[in-house]
């Protein structure tokens, strides 16, 4: 069974920046897609990033393009976002997903998910 735990959340103020990770465990990564998504309480929730391990190609949404990165570690069982020039909108709880796929992550309907991370971007 994969299982995903998501930490690297924390209160940090505006401008600054934080990394999210993501380990992953029960899966054979060049077989999956990993996502980041965001849903602020009463929002909709949101795809922040994605990257497939076959490939290692990435998609980012419009709304952090440029300040996030997805990346992942040699070993391909944890997956960072890193997140700079933070802005008070962008606080919400973090989750990251997984799903059968080797490429197209944005298209994934994501079966796998963590409990999710909180972060706070306040002065």
């Amino acid at each position: 069974q994969l299982q995903l735990v998501e930490s690297g959340g924390a209160l940090v103020q505006p401008g600054g920046s934080l990394r999210l990770s993501c380990k992953a465990s029960g899966f054979t990564p060049d077989n999956h897609c990993i996502g980041w998504f965001r849903q602020a309480p009463g929002k909709e929730r949101e795809r922040v990033s994605c990257m497939c391990y076959n490939d290692g190609s990435t998609y980012s949404a419009a709304s952090v393009k440029g300040r996030f990165t997805i990346s992942t570690d040699d070993a391909k069982t944890t997956v960072y976002l890193q997140m700079n020039s933070l802005k008070p909108e962008d606080t919400t709880v973090y989750y990251c997903a997984a799903d059968l796929g080797l490429s197209l992550c944005e298209y994934r309907a994501y079966a796998y998910w963590g409990q999710g991370t909180q972060v706070t971007v306040s002065s």
